[in-house]
């Protein structure tokens, strides 16, 4: 306790000989109720005017692992409960994933997408102000993945790097930040990365599942979601709109919340063999719908925008039923979506940027299109983006 009291007194002495500005007296007014503040709240939105989607960039798996590979693992677990192989693609509609090969680090993969991003526009890597790494996957709990990145790329050291980690909007969020940071003047451009390995959860859920003595069926639909999870790799060049070579301009847009559903989707650690995961599909397949029908709504509200004919989407792609029943619910054309699910299976959060630029390579849209971002997350989180192209 002396020790303590000295410590507390040679402060108040150093305190008492420095000239500290005296901080105004702030008044504040008792919060309201949290029922009240919920009915009040607007929505988190984004308003850019001066942010540009440079380059994208993306890296895929050679080989790919087909549903009834993953299945035929589990023949024994399907004669116990008198399965079929084929339920996996049937409920999914996931023909086959892709996965790296074992020991592949998510910065490596991050690196690659980010070379090929970097490849494709004219910004020099010395103007890169910010990165972040923006994947559920990392090489380690500390230092940031990012750090791994940015040093492999030789990024100046004027450049800030960190992780962004949130489920499946990782790269989505990461975007907000740095055009956020564009728009400020805080910076003149930013890469935003992310290296996704669904292996070790597919392989370990699995080791899991047979040598349990008997699974049940429920224990079996909460590890589905697990199985369809796939690999990949992407990156975006964001830039200030005076630096930009291409019209492909960020607009805005608005995120939503329900965290009253965290609970229907939890991956951890299960120790050195794996991460696991327990998912309520069918729970999470509506609350998520409901979230991003709620979203949408603010999304038209905020940007001006309606379904129409010239408006054109890329959606977060977790399964064939996901993707069906969100554009019957926001009343969206089925040919305005580029799905990549059937053959990719669900990549986390660089699902929607892998599918971005795949479809803007396969010359999906058209010059002066609105093009919306739809992304939903664990959480439950709901980001939607608007891009003019």
């Amino acid at each position: 306790m002396a020790g303590r009291a000295l410590q507390l007194d040679l402060w108040r002495a150093h305190r008492s000989q420095r000239p500290y500005p005296v901080r105004p007296t702030i008044e504040t007014t008792p919060p309201r109720s949290c029922a009240h503040s919920a009915q009040k709240q607007a929505p988190h939105r984004l308003r850019f005017k001066s942010v540009h989607l440079e380059a994208f960039g993306h890296a895929l798996p050679a080989e790919a692992t087909t549903s009834e590979q993953i299945e035929a693992e589990l023949a024994d677990v399907y004669a116990d409960l008198g399965l079929s192989i084929g339920r996996l693609e049937l409920m999914s509609g996931i023909r086959e994933r892709r996965f790296w090969p074992t020991g592949t680090l998510p910065s490596e993969v991050a690196r690659r997408a980010a070379e090929d991003a970097l490849a494709r526009c004219e910004i020099d890597r010395d103007r890169i102000g910010m990165l972040i790494h923006a994947s559920v996957c990392r090489d380690f709990l500390e230092p940031a993945s990012a750090s791994v990145v940015h040093n492999a790329l030789g990024l100046s050291a004027h450049c800030c790097a960190f992780d962004l980690s949130n489920a499946c909007l990782g790269f989505a969020n990461a975007l907000s930040v740095v055009a956020r940071a564009i728009e400020a003047g805080d910076i003149e451009a930013a890469l935003v990365v992310a290296g996704e390995d669904g292996g070790p959860l597919v392989r370990q859920t699995l080791r899991h599942l047979r040598q349990q003595t008997k699974v049940t069926r429920k224990e079996l639909k909460l590890a589905y979601a697990s199985l369809t999870i796939g690999s990949g790799a992407a990156a975006c060049v964001v830039t200030r709109a005076d630096l930009s070579r291409v019209s492909r301009r960020l607009v805005g847009g608005v995120s939503l919340a329900a965290t009253n559903h965290v609970e229907l989707c939890r991956g951890q650690a299960s120790g050195e063999d794996g991460p696991l995961m327990q998912t309520d599909s069918e729970k999470l397949l509506h609350a998520g719908n409901q979230l991003a029908e709620r979203t949408w709504a603010e999304f038209q509200r905020e940007l001006g925008w309606s379904a129409d004919s010239n408006l054109g989407v890329i959606t977060h792609q977790v399964g064939a039923a996901h993707r069906k029943l969100l554009l019957e619910t926001l009343g969206l054309d089925r040919e305005a979506d580029f799905p990549t699910v059937e053959w990719l299976g669900n990549i986390g959060s660089v699902s929607l940027p892998i599918t971005f630029d795949l479809a803007d390579r396969e010359g999906f849209f058209s010059p002066g299109q609105r093009v919306a971002l739809l992304g939903i997350g664990s959480g439950l989180h709901c980001v939607m983006l608007g891009v003019e192209i």
